[in-house]
């Protein structure tokens, strides 16, 4: 029983946590390694893109409330999801009409873009605290919990118990629905052949007739679509602040950088590396081996590994040794 309760425990902790915020790195991260994979430029403005996203749909939730109008137990913001990802298309179509495609006619470097980006997260970062102020803002209207602890422990007669939040649950279901459609474009449809043959050898793809401009146009499309729906899913399973969205950018990277950048599979992997290592390594185990070892072997302190403080040098840190090992990603993606 006590060996049933320990991985219970790190179920709850560990485990689900991890599950849940992997989910929403990778789609994060299919953002940025699709702008990547066919732009062929890091774009830094993707946290702020994110956070634009569900600033928005936030705004838009916070309207339907007030009238009255949710879908309940589901969050209300679900419903405003549709709202937020046009908008963010529009600003992300007009930053590349008027930054971007500039760049792309004067065939710059890719370092160019990249700075350029760096410059459009700037804007974007003041434009979202100007609209919707620095501090955290809690949207989520649903029911609070799928499982309770209490509700667990009463079913198995454990010690210990498992809690899935309605927005974890809510995270799982829409990323494996979002991935599933967009493999299912870029792999069964004729505009996602296209963006794949033009990711693949863009002067081929041009002599095939392939037009860059539409092609640009949909990548964007299908980035703002990605951000907001991970921002949106970010800020309902923590809460929504829009400098966290730049912290995120790190571990966004990371698990676009690990997987393998161009490479969406590679993306999705990289997300749970990314996110299991960070939980894995700043939890403390000592709860954990009280239901494994007697308890006269039991160490002091709280056994873990890195203090939370420490939790995106973790995503750092992974990013630094693939760069070194193997620059190409697990799933030998476009070295950086």
């Amino acid at each position: 029983m006590d060996f049933i309760n320990s991985f219970v425990l790190l179920g709850n902790y560990v485990i689900i946590p991890a599950f849940v915020y992997g989910c929403q790195l990778a789609l994060g991260a299919l953002g940025v390694t699709l702008v990547y994979g066919i732009l062929r430029f890091s774009n830094f403005a993707h946290g702020e893109s994110m956070a634009f996203g569900a600033m928005v749909t936030i705004l838009v939730t916070w309207a339907m409330q007030s009238y009255g109008i949710s879908i309940h137990p589901l969050p209300t913001a679900l419903l405003a999801l549709p709202f937020g990802i046009p908008a963010l298309v529009f600003l992300i179509l007009v930053t590349d009409k008027f930054v971007y495609r500039f760049y792309r006619k004067q065939r710059s470097a890719p370092v160019v873009f990249l700075i350029a980006s760096i410059g459009v997260m700037f804007l974007y970062n003041g434009i979202i605290r100007f609209i919707i102020g620095p501090n955290d803002q809690n949207f989520n209207d649903g029911e609070r919990f799928i499982i309770r602890v209490s509700e667990f422990k009463a079913m198995t007669g454990l010690d210990e118990g498992i809690a899935l939040r309605m927005t974890q649950g809510v995270t799982i279901v829409v990323s494996i629905a979002i991935v599933a459609a967009l493999f299912w474009f870029l792999n069964r449809t004729k505009t996602g052949k296209s963006m794949r043959a033009f990711s693949d050898n863009r002067d081929l793809a041009l002599l095939s007739g392939i037009n860059p401009d539409r092609v640009v146009m949909i990548v964007w499309i299908l980035t703002g679509v990605l951000a907001t729906i991970a921002g949106t899913l970010y800020g309902l399973d923590k809460s929504f602040k829009p400098f966290t969205y730049q912290q995120l950018l790190l571990p966004i990277f990371a698990s676009a950088i690990v997987g393998g950048l161009g490479s969406p599979i590679g993306a999705i992997a990289g997300g749970f590396i990314v996110a299991f290592s960070e939980i894995m390594l700043t939890y403390a185990y000592r709860k954990f081996f009280f239901y494994l070892l007697p308890e006269t072997w039991m160490p002091d302190g709280l056994i873990q590994l890195l203090s939370t403080d420490y939790k995106f040098a973790v995503s750092f840190t992974i990013l630094v040794i693939v760069l070194l090992v193997r620059p190409t990603g697990i799933f030998k993606g476009q070295s950086v």
